[in-house]
């Protein structure tokens, strides 16, 4: 019988410690698929994060290294510095990305870091016990905004896409969801668009993943899957925000640097010698 359906190899056999109904599993296996089809797996490091994801170099046979709670990017762009020949993915919820480490964010996407992000936004900090996040919706009721949430105290909700996609930096940037089947598809096409873009060294990619919490969100699963479409997908609408290959390499950059280098040596000063004074 012809088999039309498997276990990407890149994932373990390790039972998954996520709640019923989450769409954690969902996306790690799609995430785990693209790496099996483009053959990447013995070169792909992995940027675990401080969350609902945490454990998730428990879940993937690739190379991972554990960050601080929001610095993913920084501890990207150090790995990718250091083996360029890499590809090299962050996995990130929407309170590590978008809270704590919205500085790492925004400068890794304006530098153009030749990394990817996969950022799961479920409008709610999930690990922690469901408080408001960055993303949580207006009148949403979590554990810190009992009355939902109010812009008076509590401000508006970050479009991550929206923001990132006004940079020069960032190559390609898509919100996705997994919520049925065409949509898991075409989560699948923008995270293969996103790591091909690393690959041919285009710079740096982003592709945001709405997400449901049940546990958090206080809905059965099929539930939460309504609420998000019928509200999320409203504050956050899907699609693609930036398609744009950026060349760091092209005529002016290497004029400006060739100019810096020459005001440089034209300025006598000597590194050396600074070093050696110091």
């Amino acid at each position: 019988m012809e088999k039309v359906f498997s276990k990407p190899h890149v994932l373990t056999d390790t039972p998954t410690h996520y709640c019923p109904g989450c769409t954690h599993g969902v996306i790690h296996r799609i995430v785990a698929k693209v790496i099996d089809d483009l053959g990447i797996e013995g070169d792909t490091i992995g940027i675990s994060p401080v969350g609902c994801a945490v454990f998730m170099y428990n879940y993937f046979h690739c190379d991972f290294q554990q960050a601080a709670h929001g610095r993913a990017p920084a501890v990207a762009t150090g790995v990718k510095r250091v083996h360029p020949d890499k590809i090299v993915f962050t996995y990130q919820g929407d309170g590590d990305l978008a809270a704590i480490g919205t500085a790492e964010t925004v400068h890794a996407a304006t530098r153009g870091e030749n990394i990817t992000i996969v950022y799961i936004n479920n409008s709610i900090y999930g690990m922690t016990g469901g408080q408001m996040a960055p993303t949580t919706l207006m009148g949403q009721v979590t554990q810190t905004t009992p009355y939902g949430r109010e812009a008076s105290t509590q401000g508006f909700p970050i479009g991550i896409a929206e923001m990132l996609s006004t940079l020069e930096g960032p190559s390609y940037i898509k919100r996705c969801a997994v919520d049925s089947i065409k949509h898991i598809k075409d989560t699948e096409e923008s995270l293969r668009v996103a790591f091909q873009r690393q690959i041919d060294k285009k710079g740096f990619s982003l592709v945001e993943i709405l997400s449901t919490c049940p546990t958090n969100w206080g809905m059965p699963p099929l539930e939460a899957m309504e609420w998000e479409r019928e509200n999320v997908f409203k504050v956050f609408p899907l699609g693609l925000y930036k398609d744009k290959e950026i060349n760091f390499y092209h005529k002016d950059v290497a004029n400006a640097d060739e100019k810096a280098i020459k005001a440089s040596e034209n300025s006598g000063t000597d590194c050396d010698s600074i070093k050696e004074e110091d």
